[in-house]
């Protein structure tokens, strides 16, 4: 079947503060990043007024935005030299630090620069398979949450540690940071999660969603804040970051299920610890990492306020 363009078009009403062609672009479709709309107005395919324009021009009440997005290409991944911290490896795995701001796998909006690119430049001989977009991902971190990562080398490796994560016999601790004073200071949520029927392109605590459960533990009380220890029963996406958000105490830096911090510009979550039997020997074996910089300078801030 001939894959063909779509083509959507806006119209733009005025506001009390002008706004970007680019910024406005990218509220309208958050399926897309910001680069990715970018990338399209440089290329055409972004139009106001039947004209092309470039990503910082002001929009006026009553521009007629067109978008036009190009029908997907076949995706080919290549490697890319992308710096890895590398916290332990042997013939099956990869285990890495993984920072904030790279997504895990390509995706609309994210056609390379991910893990996956990394890990084959790192891995050459990883098996992969041409419609498989995701070689050696067994688990996932969102894209601006940092922490470890196990990735599987080989076929085995990877169902081996996959039928792991699916009987939730790995161990998965994160640290947080949360606004406001959790009470009480020791809990767990078990709320199950789906597609937000309002906002598909989120989760949501639903009736119908899958079983999820999480533990914290209040390790600090700052002045508005709360620092945790978390850990997952279950690993639903954003789970740690719903369930926080669903009893009235959102991450810091969260602007999907919270607001935008002061203090950093990610959401202030780190997976620090996870525990899981290798392929290679099948010991179980912990694997832990330290808050990166920007997390600690931002833990730094919020104590001197306090």
């Amino acid at each position: 079947m001939e894959k063909i363009a779509h083509t959507r078009i806006l119209q733009y009403t005025s506001s009390s503060t002008l706004i970007r062609l680019d910024q406005y672009v990218a509220r309208s479709t958050p399926q897309y990043s910001r680069c990715y709309i970018q990338r399209l107005i440089k290329q055409g395919y972004v139009l106001v007024n039947q004209h092309q324009a470039k990503a910082n021009q002001k929009l006026r009440e009553g521009d007629r935005i067109t978008i036009t997005l190009p029908p997907p290409q076949p995706a080919t991944l290549l490697p890319e030299s992308i710096p890895l911290t590398i916290v332990y490896q042997d013939s099956d795995v990869l285990v890495i630090n993984k920072p904030a701001g790279i997504t895990m796998y390509p995706a609309a909006g994210h056609p390379d620069h991910t893990i996956v690119n990394a890990i084959l430049a790192h891995c050459p001989g990883l098996d992969k398979t041409s419609d498989d977009l995701r070689p050696g991902i067994v688990h996932r971190l969102d894209k601006d949450t940092s922490g470890i990562v196990i990735i599987a080398k080989n076929s085995a490796a990877k169902s081996y540690l996959i039928n792991q994560f699916r009987s939730h016999v790995v161990t998965k601790k994160y640290i947080a940071m949360v606004k406001g004073r959790l009470s009480p200071c020791k809990g767990i949520i078990e709320a199950p999660i789906g597609r937000n029927p309002r906002n598909r392109k989120q989760m949501a605590i639903v009736a119908t969603g899958r079983k999820a459960e999480t533990h914290y533990q209040v390790t600090k009380y700052f002045d508005n804040y709360s620092l945790l220890k978390v850990t997952l029963l279950t690993g639903r996406t954003h789970q740690i970051r719903i369930h926080l958000s669903s009893i009235g105490y959102p991450i810091v830096g969260d602007d999907t299920y919270g607001t935008k911090s002061v203090h950093v510009n990610r959401q202030f979550l780190h997976a620090y610890h996870l525990g899981i039997r290798l392929p290679t020997t099948h010991k179980y074996k912990e694997f832990s990492c330290n808050l990166p910089s920007e997390l600690q300078e931002a833990l730094e801030r919020i104590s001197r306020e306090t």
